[in-house]
C-alpha cells in the first residue's frame, strides 16, 4: 500500500478493526460497533465528542435506518508494537440516495482483548 510506514502488517491489523465497525453499522447494532472500541475510547463523530462506548452506541442509534458504509484505508502508521493509526476515506449511504463522505482519523490499541478503537475523529467532505 503507497504511503504506508508499516511495523508488520499495519494495514491489515486496521482493516480487521474496520471491518468489524462497519459491520456492525452495516447491520443496524448500535451495541456491536460500540464494542469496537475501548472503554474509555474519545469518540468524534460528525457532532460534539464524547468518551466511552455508551457514547458510541448513542451516536449509532441516532443514524437513520438503512445507513450503510463503505471506506478505503488512504494512511497507515505504527508507532508501536501496540499502536496503530489508520486515515481514511468513508461513505456513509441511505436507502433514499443521500451520502455522506468523511475523512477518518483512528487510533488503535492492542489490549488483552484485541486491537480497540481507541480515538475516532470524523470530519465531513464537503
Amino acid at each position: 500500500m503507497p504511503g504506508t510506514d508499516d511495523i508488520g502488517d499495519t494495514g491489515a491489523v486496521l482493516r480487521e478493526v474496520m471491518d468489524r465497525w462497519k459491520a456492525g453499522i452495516d447491520a443496524q447494532r448500535p451495541k456491536e460497533v460500540a464494542a469496537v472500541f475501548t472503554t474509555d475510547a474519545v469518540f468524534q463523530g460528525l457532532q460534539p465528542y464524547g468518551v466511552g462506548r455508551t457514547t458510541v452506541a448513542d451516536y449509532y442509534l441516532g443514524q437513520a435506518p438503512g445507513m450503510k458504509v463503505g471506506y478505503a484505508m488512504l494512511q497507515t502508521r505504527r508507532p508501536a508494537a501496540d499502536v496503530a493509526l489508520g486515515y481514511l476515506r468513508a461513505t456513509f449511504s441511505w436507502p433514499d440516495g443521500h451520502t455522506v463522505t468523511a475523512y477518518i482519523g483512528v487510533v488503535v490499541t492492542r489490549g488483552t482483548d484485541g486491537w480497540s478503537i481507541a480515538q475516532y475523529q470524523a470530519s465531513a467532505i464537503g
